[in-house]
């Protein structure tokens, strides 16, 4: 998952991209959540059972609105 939203994110990153790279992230932890939920078939909700820090620390999920922009050109 983390190979397709880093391609993903470096084929748009040009341009204003902020909103998509929430909505993305948004939609990605959503779907990682419900799918932890069925697999380990857990009944509470997916934010109190995997909160963003255990997705994105313990399992290393790609966080896109944090990622640094790197554009060749623009350095001096």
């Amino acid at each position: 998952m983390n190979r397709t939203l880093c391609g993903w994110a470096n084929y748009f990153q040009w341009g204003s991209v902020s909103k998509a790279y929430r909505a993305i992230d948004a939609y990605a932890t959503m779907r990682l959540r419900r799918w932890l939920r069925k697999k380990h078939k857990v009944r509470r909700n997916g934010l109190l059972a995997y909160p963003p820090e255990y997705l994105y620390q313990t399992l290393g999920l790609v966080c896109l609105p944090t990622r640094k922009r790197n554009v060749p050109w623009a350095k001096a």
